[in-house]
């Protein structure tokens, strides 16, 4: 079997489901044509079994009172030969079913989450976060279930071919009733399958909008609790709950239908060709091995007839999962990747951000400040590209080349983007802070001193080995940002961008924390978004951004401080509210949830 995941989980055609399950199948046909082989064996060899019990019989008959003869004895013979036929190709068979499911359920997973991660914010904007987690969790390996059915369909399909032929070359009659028969108790079947993919769809959308309910319940159940609405969301989720529920007893009722036809018609026809067979014995056309061939193969082709059926079944069941996920892999990326790259500019080019005149030369701390906190974010958030069609307006270039026409995977590594909001993964804790997958202990510990944030390892059992919860639920506010600072640092990029990042600690921690990672960023280029004198004191430069959005003064914080033009009066106001904001001077992390709690 080849490694899961696959290192390249290709570019699949988003015209159509069935484009997509083409495509699918095309780029797995070694291991799709190895279960068509193993189970076009195992069913031929089991078609065999009426055949050879049957002319058995018919040779046990001829040589009764005399003890078995050397004819029934290779008939017996072929009878084990067919067995082993049988256990060896269904190993074989099983193997590859479940290879193939594999390998179609996991590259469409990596496909969403290959999409997930190159679209960013645009795909859940445009899908709730359910349809997107659903797509993973439940669509992904519902269209890999045809794959691992294919194998067995194509040997029943063979199986089905051979023995109806033989069949009518014994008798005409009989031959037709079974060869006929079969697949009108087929026909009769496939006409409860659309209106069961139906229910099956609306089914699939209320899962999607549950899981959607849910998930946004759990991530603001805290919030709930301090507003007192808990009980309001969880009755709109019983309510999701029960419309789930009935849409799944629906289903159930079409399922059940089809499910007791599939024994019920199967079974009318064997009764039927019993009754056509005895009568031909009677009248000396067939002989007994003969007529328990007819029955051996009646009862046999239902299995066929099922696995026909089943394979309708998964293939709409696929369909469908596949329109699913095609509405993920169908969304715009905010920011695609060129279709010819620039050549990257060298290192220690300038980042300029055009629509605000923010320069960053290359190795200085420069920190951002204005009035508005979000305009300066805006501005920040600008430089890591992060989505082409908002930022068409507002330029920003490294080394004079637009951040656009960049390859989009070295950008990342070079460009470092920290924004205001933590968000903290589930994991072991030296794990998650190191994204790039590089980090020694000795750096991950040197980053956690950088940010102060010591404290953490002591709060988990193990310290970098220790477990953290579903977004760092068991810190506090302030724990949460240090942490995230901490991560930021060991990515260690040519040029790192920190939006607020001591905005949730008390001033001798933020102190600390400004005074490290000046010195830790010392001679590489850091933009820091902030109007805390305590972090602008150790920076090398403040620009400081007008009421437009545009870069009006430069210089060092102690020089903005002393000049007595509007420039310095602007500065001195902005820099004297993040004095005097509420709990600035205090001691502990600035935590709403700390309050709560």
């Amino acid at each position: 079997m080849r490694p899961l995941p696959l290192p390249d989980p290709g570019s699949p055609p988003l015209t159509s489901a069935t484009r997509l399950l083409t495509w699918q199948a095309w780029r797995q046909r070694d291991v799709m044509l190895k279960a068509a082989v193993a189970g076009s064996v195992s069913l031929l060899a089991a078609s065999a079994a009426p055949l050879l019990l049957g002319g058995a019989v018919d040779s046990g008959l001829d040589t009764a009172g005399s003890g078995p003869g050397g004819e029934l004895l290779r008939w017996c013979a072929a009878m084990l030969v067919a067995a082993a036929a049988i256990v060896v190709s269904g190993v074989l068979s099983h193997t590859y079913d479940v290879e193939n499911w594999l390998r179609a359920s996991f590259s469409f997973t990596e496909l969403v989450g290959d999409k997930a991660t190159r679209a960013g914010h645009a795909v859940t904007k445009k899908l709730p976060t359910g349809e997107v987690v659903a797509a993973v969790a439940n669509d992904a390996l519902r269209a890999g279930d045809m794959f691992a059915m294919s194998g067995r369909f194509i040997g029943g399909v063979l199986a089905y071919v051979v023995a109806a032929g033989y069949l009518l070359s014994q008798d005409l009659v009989l031959g037709l009733v079974v060869a006929l028969g079969v697949p009108v108790v087929a026909a009769v079947l496939a006409l409860l399958v659309r209106p069961l993919q139906r229910r099956q769809r609306t089914h699939r959308e209320s899962v999607g909008r549950l899981t959607a309910l849910g998930s946004d319940t759990v991530a603001g159940l805290r919030i709930l609790r301090g507003i007192g609405g808990e009980d309001v969301f969880a009755a709109r989720y019983a309510r999701q709950s029960q419309e789930v529920r009935r849409r799944g007893v629906r289903v159930a009722g079409v399922q059940s239908v089809l499910d007791g036809l599939q024994v019920l018609l199967p079974g009318l026809l064997v009764a039927l060709v019993l009754w056509l067979g005895a009568r031909a014995v009677v009248r000396g056309d067939l002989t007994p091995g003969e007529l328990v061939t007819f029955y051996g193969y009646a009862a046999f082709l239902s299995w066929p007839v099922q696995m026909a059926t089943q394979m309708l079944q998964m293939t709409t069941n696929a369909h469908v999962s596949a329109r699913k996920i095609l509405g993920v892999l169908r969304v715009d990326e905010a920011t695609p990747q060129a279709a010819a790259p620039a050549a990257a500019p060298p290192a220690g080019s300038d980042l300029v951000d055009h629509a605000s005149g923010l320069v960053l030369h290359p190795g200085r701390v420069v920190a951002l400040v204005c009035a508005d906190p979000d305009v300066s974010a805006a501005v920040a958030t600008r430089l890591g590209r992060f989505d082409d069609d908002a930022e068409a307006a507002a330029p920003v270039t490294l080394g004079g080349v637009r951040l656009a026409d960049l390859d989009k995977e070295a950008l990342r590594h070079r460009v470092v983007v920290s924004e205001a909001t933590p968000h903290l993964f589930s994991g072991v804790l030296g794990e998650e802070l190191d994204a790039r997958g590089r980090a020694t202990e000795a750096d991950l510990t040197a980053a956690i001193l950088a940010a102060d944030a010591r404290d953490v390892l002591d709060s988990l059992p193990g310290g970098l080995t220790g477990e953290l919860p579903e977004k760092g639920r068991s810190l506090s506010g302030g724990q949460r940002q240090r942490v995230a600072l901490a991560r930021a640092l060991l990515t260690d990029p040519e040029i790192l961008v920190l939006v607020e990042p001591t905005s949730a600690v008390d001033a001798h921690t933020e102190a600390r924390i400004a005074e490290r990672v000046a010195e830790v960023r010392a001679g590489r280029t850091t933009l820091v978004v902030t109007a805390s004198p305590l972090v602008l004191d150790h920076v090398d430069e403040v620009q400081l951004l007008d009421a437009d959005g545009r870069v009006g003064a430069r210089g060092t914080h102690a020089g903005l401080l002393a000049r007595s033009d509007d420039d310095g009066a602007r500065y001195r106001a902005v820099v004297g509210r993040s004095m005097a904001a509420p709990g600035a001077a205090t001691s502990g992390d600035l935590s709403l949830e700390g309050s709560v709690r």
